[in-house]
């Protein structure tokens, strides 16, 4: 059983992909990422994602049966599930799902103002996703209209750069940044959305997992059925591509820091 640790809270604590058929998402993302599986604690639909044993993200097969789309969603540690989600609705925002109980812990989904979803967390975290005492097995980055009323919406709703909070706020790289002990966890970026690769694509959190070659993950994407959303390019903090699994599921590859 992975090994649980004290939640930072207003920190990223966990990532998941709600998909249409979970057999196929783990066969696909096992290609690109080498990554494999185990049960979820919540039920035959979910399972754990686990990179050199270490749990990276989850997956669940909700996608038809809930009636959301196929895409990766970051989480949230918060102390109280009631009052992140009574902050959401008190700043005119949506919560979409929950708080419900789910495990050993509370969450809800939601969405900010410019529509993109997130997720938060009340419990204990696996020591993997420790924000502040290692990299997280994610990177995250927010893609908006407006990247300083999303950091506004999202610190009055974590308490980052609150007197209580260990998240804190700087500017870097014409960008937002959370960072946690010096180590950076998400990443707020704003511009014309429609410099994604999809038009129509809407602001949406980005989740970035490392590998160790981003041009043989792109090749090994569109072999096992995805395909390419943005090709791989070099930029201030490595190579990285953007790509899209069978089912549409977004997401980013980036090199590993060696």
């Amino acid at each position: 059983m992975a090994s649980q640790a004290s939640p930072v809270h207003g920190a990223p604590c966990w990532v998941s992909l709600a998909t249409g058929e979970l057999e196929s998402a783990q066969r696909f993302y096992g290609e690109v990422l080498g990554w494999t599986f185990r049960p979820g604690s919540i039920g035959e639909e979910f399972s754990v994602a686990y990179c050199d044993d270490v749990p990276v993200a989850g997956l669940g097969a909700i996608a038809r049966t809930m009636g959301v789309a196929v895409q990766w969603t970051p989480f949230f540690s918060v102390p109280s599930a009631d009052t992140a989600a009574a902050r959401v609705r008190e700043r005119s925002a949506t919560v979409a799902v929950g708080p419900i109980r789910m495990g050993e812990g509370r969450t809800a989904l939601a969405a900010d103002l410019a529509g993109a979803t997130f997720g938060f967390w009340e419990g204990a975290v696996l020591s993997s996703w420790e924000a502040g005492r290692r990299d997280l097995p994610a990177r995250l980055e927010l893609r908006t209209r407006d990247a300083f009323a999303a950091a506004i919406f999202y610190a009055e709703v974590f308490d980052w750069a609150s007197d209580t909070g260990r998240c804190e706020v700087d500017y870097q790289h014409e960008a937002v940044v959370v960072r946690v002990d010096g180590r950076a966890v998400a990443t707020l970026r704003g511009g014309a959305v429609e410099s994604a690769p999809d038009p129509h694509i809407r602001p949406r959190w980005h989740v970035s997992f490392s590998v160790d070659d981003v041009d043989d993950a792109a090749k090994t994407a569109v072999a096992a059925g995805g395909a390419i959303a943005i090709s791989p390019g070099d930029n201030p903090f490595g190579r990285s591509a953007g790509l899209f699994d069978p089912e549409g599921g977004l997401f980013t590859v980036h090199s590993r820091e060696r």
